[in-house]
């Protein structure tokens, strides 16, 4: 039997549906999925089977205009994964189109070594009339050779299974880099620390701004099979603590049920959870925090 095993990277701008793709791939939520943009901070890897393939999905920060140290790093993540990778898949939104963003990523593809195999996936299709989604495959398609053009909508999976057959078969010859049943390399401290940080994003929305991270302090297995968790919530000034906390610590408290839920669930028996909140000013600019997400602090510079 002829196995085959390698690395595709997800890549395109913020909300382009990167995380529900890896997550529909994989068939477990090993992505943080929110409707806020740049909510990807690492290069979350999820590993799916396909006949006799493995194929390991590196899910990378949304590219975009970077500003901030943070920023920098996540861009730079994004790029490192798609250079690493065996195929890259370029997503793009079908109602957006041709946007700045996507023209600086295509310049982007075009510094890459050659011999890279590109596809490009066109998702969200169900927004817009066909005649739309031919002229923009079109464009792409002259902007760029990409190998294949895909028609897909990750969250209704559709087009879905022909992407994944076709990456099954492009992915270069050679024994699975994980066991059959590990669906992602992340340290589940990293996974459930990210679980809880999709919760925060959720809950608070426009109330706080990016400038909050999740870690988890400690893990401890208990005899009777549950595992129980300690987290800290870092946010950058006071203000922001009250906001988590919420009135009479109701805000923290729903976060907690809601992570608790989903651990579990992730886990496949009890959690314990216990969420803490602590001010640390200028975590953005501590390399252990860039560590614990998995970046490179000096791609910050």
């Amino acid at each position: 039997m002829t196995t085959r095993a390698g690395f595709v990277a997800l890549i395109g701008e913020p909300n382009a549906g990167k995380s529900t793709l890896t997550n529909l791939m994989v068939g477990a939520k090993v992505s943080i999925v929110t409707h806020k943009v740049q909510t990807t901070r690492t290069r979350i890897r999820g590993v799916a089977i396909e006949g006799d393939s493995q194929i390991v999905f590196v899910d990378t920060p949304g590219l975009f205009q970077p500003k901030r140290r943070l920023d920098r790093a996540m861009v730079a993540a994004a790029w490192g994964g798609a250079s690493d990778a065996d195929v890259i898949v370029l997503m793009i939104e079908a109602h957006r189109g041709v946007t700045d963003g996507v023209k600086r990523i295509l310049d982007g593809l075009a510094d890459l070594p050659k011999g890279r195999k590109v596809a490009l996936a066109i998702n969200k299709i169900d927004r817009v009339e066909a005649p739309v989604l031919l002229t923009l495959a079109e464009k792409m398609n002259e902007a760029f050779p990409f190998e294949k053009t895909f028609m897909i909508s990750a969250e209704k999976d559709r087009g879905v299974d022909d992407l994944r057959e076709w990456l099954a078969q492009e992915l270069p010859e050679g024994p699975w880099l994980y066991p059959e049943d590990q669906i992602a390399d992340l340290p589940l401290r990293m996974i459930a620390a990210e679980m809880t940080r999709e919760k925060l994003t959720l809950r608070l929305h426009q109330e706080l701004p990016y400038q909050l991270t999740v870690e988890t302090e400690s893990w401890q297995e208990r005899e009777d099979g549950s595992a129980r968790i300690d987290q800290m919530i870092y946010v950058s000034r006071d203000g922001h603590k009250g906001i988590v906390l919420g009135k009479k610590g109701e805000t923290i408290k729903a976060i907690s049920t809601a992570a608790r839920e989903e651990i579990s669930e992730f886990l496949g028996r009890p959690v314990h959870l216990f969420l803490q909140v602590k001010v640390r000013e200028n975590w953005q600019e501590d390399a252990a925090r860039y560590s614990e997400m998995g970046l490179d602090f000096r791609d910050g510079n």
